[in-house]
């Protein structure tokens, strides 16, 4: 059974002898290397939306054309990073700041980082583009409706959350917070993940990512 995070810090205080270490490879460096701008892709949408599978298909196409990228899915991090995570609304927080920090890491690295993690607060997503500079967080709505979603219904979550199963579970128990102003917005009704994955790559080259 995973467990919520526990606040480590002394008194919730960081200590003065863990200082940042400035490596002698710049992230400019890096960038310049690469060839592209470096930014996080932060895909959200709800459980069955196509989160994953869109942001497969982009960063298939970005391999595709040389881009050095990476691929942060919210299943595969709670096998590890985050495996002493359950569910709640403090656990989802922490889970989404461990998230946002990893993505910074390889943002610092030169690479296209996509992440495709429910992060149903508003608030929580506002966090991780703050600790990024500007550019360097591409919020992407994957906007599918509900009832598509529960009608796909993959692991069939959605039906345990109906029945009492699972609680906490987003869009049944817990609150979904729509982007409010997201940079790309992706309807996916009616769309292919192929379709929907050449308008964010499309997005990349109108705004010189690439």
């Amino acid at each position: 059974m995973s467990t919520p995070y526990i606040d480590k810090e002394v008194n919730g205080e960081k200590s003065s002898d863990v200082v940042w270490h400035q490596a002698a490879v710049s992230h400019q460096d890096r960038v310049k290397l690469n060839g592209h701008k470096a930014a996080v892709l932060w895909f959200t949408g709800l459980s069955g939306s196509g989160k994953s599978t869109v942001a497969n298909a982009v960063d298939v196409m970005l391999y595709q054309h040389g881009v050095k990228t990476y691929l942060l899915d919210g299943d595969n991090v709670r096998h590890g990073l985050n495996g002493d995570l359950g569910f709640s609304d403090q656990a989802r927080v922490e889970n989404i700041r461990r998230i946002g920090e990893v993505a910074k890491l390889f943002v610092d690295a030169g690479l296209l980082v996509s992440s495709a993690f429910i992060s149903p607060f508003n608030v929580d997503r506002k966090m991780v583009r703050d600790l990024l500079k500007e550019g360097e967080f591409i919020e992407v709505f994957i906007d599918t409706p509900l009832e598509i979603c529960e009608k796909r219904d993959p692991k069939g979550l959605y039906q345990k959350a109906r029945a009492g199963e699972i609680k906490n579970f987003t869009g049944i128990d817990s609150a979904y917070e729509a982007p409010i102003n997201p940079e790309i917005h992706l309807q996916t009704d009616g769309k292919s993940a192929q379709q929907c994955a050449l308008e964010v790559l499309n997005y990349l080259k109108l705004h010189e990512y690439l």
